[in-house]
């Protein structure tokens, strides 16, 4: 389905971005995985800030033609009310979770945009389709990544370049589990879930999909 595709996956090192770069490569795909920091770095694993576009333009410089990136880093906090919420965490939500893909977007765009091919696929989330208390920097930040994608899609659909984005509900992490330790896991979704529809949307099969959207909520 991704033979002969180069594909950037961004928060590799993570349990989504590892369970994408490993049905990915399955898929025929060659991936490049992008991180903060990596356990036990390989040849195609590169170590660097994505909130800093300087360093992601000379990571990327050397990497070629690129058939489509997948964002998956970002973070998520529960954090305080709107009114109790520091600036300092706001300003972090806005840098993990978008920061980094427009930094991705900026630096790998052009290209697509020449080659008149490429995906972008965002990782949004199902709950900031609304407003959620205690969540206000987290959901506005994800809400921003969600119409980002839908602004981009726009910009870019007439060059063969297809943007869009995934809205998982909890995704079963080790650290989610952690932090709820009494929550049903099995009503979760499954990282193989996301990271087989970030595939498929990566693909040629979904060469008419646009700006979508797509919630992935399992049971919960």
């Amino acid at each position: 389905m991704l033979d002969g595709k180069n594909i950037l996956i961004t928060g590799a090192n993570g349990t989504l971005g590892k369970a994408a770069t490993q049905i990915a490569k399955s898929y025929g795909a060659a991936v490049v995985e992008l991180d903060i920091d990596f356990t036990n770095k390989s040849i195609s694993q590169f170590c660097v800030d994505l909130t800093d576009l300087a360093a992601v333009e000379i990571c990327l410089a050397s990497q070629g033609k690129i058939d489509a990136i997948f964002n998956i880093a970002g973070a998520f906090s529960m954090g305080n009310s709107v009114a109790m919420t520091s600036e300092e965490e706001w300003e972090h939500m806005n840098n993990v979770n978008v920061k980094t893909m427009r930094n991705m977007v900026t630096a790998t765009l052009p290209q697509m945009i020449e080659n008149r091919n490429g995906s972008i696929i965002n990782i949004g989330a199902n709950a900031a389709i609304q407003g959620q208390a205690m969540m206000g920097a987290y959901i506005t930040a994800k809400n921003t990544v969600m119409r980002l994608t839908e602004t981009i899609s726009q910009e870019v659909r007439s060059f063969d370049v297809n943007v869009n984005a995934i809205l998982p509900s909890i995704i079963d992490t080790p650290t989610n589990r952690i932090d709820m330790p009494d929550a049903d896991f099995s009503a979760w979704v499954s990282p193989v879930s996301v990271a087989e529809l970030m595939c498929f949307l990566a693909s040629d099969k979904a060469k008419d999909i646009h700006g979508a959207l797509i919630p992935v909520v399992g049971l919960s």
